[in-house]
């Protein structure tokens, strides 16, 4: 008989039991997962089948991070698919994790989605404040997610908002935060949240002021907001009347209406110079204005790993994942750089990775942010901030991840990555290691191209371990590193 694996809605519960049924052997053919907890034991196998000299179970990080983000994927059969990722990862099968891979680019698009839907709930949970109540939530919040987010969520909520109570319910399930704890809960009818709120009526009429018809776009609106947030939105109640408002005359005048009132135009003369305010340089990198990429991005992404490295990574800008977590190479890129890191011997958590350019540039292909080649502007816009980490971190080796991080580092605006694939050379005082980007490796057209590719990055981050060990020992025989020695 096969082993049933009886399952609440729990990561954790999951993880125990896969624990357990991968020290038995028991392959995911063999198992039947419930999603909802019976009676009797977590789970039930076949007696005396343990193996004691089974190994424990070691997984990197990366994995196991996957696995959990997956996990709240709602899909009948997670439990039974991510206990597949896991049995193949233990039989060595590590392309398991490969966007290549069937299992990994389902495990990938499971991560994204549930990804996705922490963000959206992030941007479109509205709280409604509540009468003083002795014991009740402060504030309270309908919300109805894709995918179970609301765990994750709600730790996001709790360091944003501090000590004040609230409460977010969900068809599903309830999270409340007293202002010291969490406390999870069933689900509530949605009344539970229809509550009258002064505030609200407040940001409604500061949600008309800032409308201007005259730059409605309301395909884009559309796109930018999915429709199923609006119904729980205080404002998606005003939008409708408003796009109809502006498609009837309201936009011919934008916000004033004695603009359209005005004949002719009136010239002004001024300076280029004069053309606007000095304003103080930025103190830290989410003020930033140097450049206009910061409009379109969620956040400024910067550089992560010891202050003190001695091997720094350099990309070329953070894409579609790493703009929403707030970190370097998370997303399709950063996963294939890892694997290659591992191949070449290099731990991840001893290495800086940063970008050359801080903001996310983007281009809008139906509902998907697809990545947009730097502009020449916008790497020297950014560099001032690259040069502060590479002076504070201070690294013997940078390895540059593609042609703008190479035109960044060199502040060469005609430098070519292709030439000098191989060749190491030395710039202010350190090794620059050039390969390929990751992201080339994923976009090469056919699998031979995506193997050349993929060696050549190998072997740089090869190459830059070799760079410290020749560096090691010139220090310690008292000789000085020449570039002949590593021909």
């Amino acid at each position: 008989m096969s082993p049933v694996v009886r399952l609440a809605q729990s990561f954790d519960a999951w993880r125990a039991a896969a624990r357990e049924l991968i020290a038995r052997g028991v392959p995911p053919a063999d198992v039947t997962w419930q999603s909802q907890a019976g009676e009797g034991d977590l789970f039930s196998l076949m007696p005396d089948d343990t193996d004691a000299n089974a190994p424990l179970l070691r997984l990197p990080r990366q994995l196991v991070e996957l696995l959990e983000s997956a996990a709240c994927f709602s899909t009948p059969d997670r439990w039974a698919f991510l206990y597949q990722v896991l049995w193949r990862w233990q039989l060595g099968q590590q392309d398991v994790l490969s966007h290549a891979d069937t299992d990994g680019a389902r495990l990938h698009a499971m991560v994204k989605a549930v990804r996705r839907e922490e963000h959206d709930m992030h941007a479109y949970v509205r709280f409604r404040e509540r009468a003083e109540t002795e014991g009740a939530p402060r504030f309270v919040a309908w919300f109805e997610p894709t995918h179970e987010v609301l765990p994750q969520v709600a730790r996001h909520f709790a360091r944003r908002m501090g000590s004040i109570s609230w409460m977010i319910a969900t068809p599903t399930a309830t999270m409340l935060w007293d202002g010291a704890s969490m406390h999870a809960g069933p689900a509530l009818l949605r009344g539970a949240a229809d509550i009258d709120d002064a505030g609200e009526a407040l940001w409604l009429t500061y949600y008309r002021s800032i409308f201007n018809p005259a730059r409605l776009n309301a395909d884009l609106l559309r796109s930018h907001i999915p429709s199923r947030f609006w119904k729980n939105l205080p404002e998606g109640a005003i939008v409708p009347a408003m796009v109809s408002g502006a498609a009837n005359g309201a936009r011919r005048t934008g916000q004033s209406a004695s603009v359209g009132q005005r004949s002719g135009a009136t010239m002004i003369a001024i300076s280029a110079e004069r053309a606007q305010p000095a304003r103080d340089a930025p103190k830290t990198l989410d003020q930033c204005r140097r450049c206009e990429l910061w409009e379109s991005a969620t956040q400024a992404v910067p550089g992560v790993g010891p202050p003190q490295a001695r091997i720094m990574l350099v990309g070329e800008q953070p894409g579609d994942q790493e703009d929403l977590v707030g970190l370097p190479f998370v997303g399709p890129a950063g996963a294939l750089l890892e694997q290659a890191m591992q191949e070449a011997g290099m731990a991840r958590d001893s290495i800086y990775l940063t970008n050359a350019v801080k903001h996310f540039k983007w281009e809008a292909r139906g509902k998907r942010r697809l990545h947009k080649t730097p502009a020449q502007r916008e790497i020297l816009a950014c560099h001032g901030w690259l040069e502060e980490e590479i002076q504070g971190v201070q690294a013997q080796v940078i390895v540059v991840l593609g042609s703008t991080a190479l035109k960044s580092v060199l502040q060469d605006g005609s430098a070519s990555i292709t030439p000098r694939l191989g060749t190491p050379l030395q710039h202010d005082g350190r090794w620059v290691v050039s390969v390929y980007h990751p992201s080339y490796v994923l976009r090469a057209p056919d699998e031979a191209s995506r193997r050349q590719a993929y060696a050549v990055i190998v072997a740089g981050l090869q190459q830059a371990l070799r760079l410290l060990q020749v560096q090691d020992h010139s220090v310690d025989a008292g000789t000085s590193t020449t570039s002949s020695r590593l021909a």
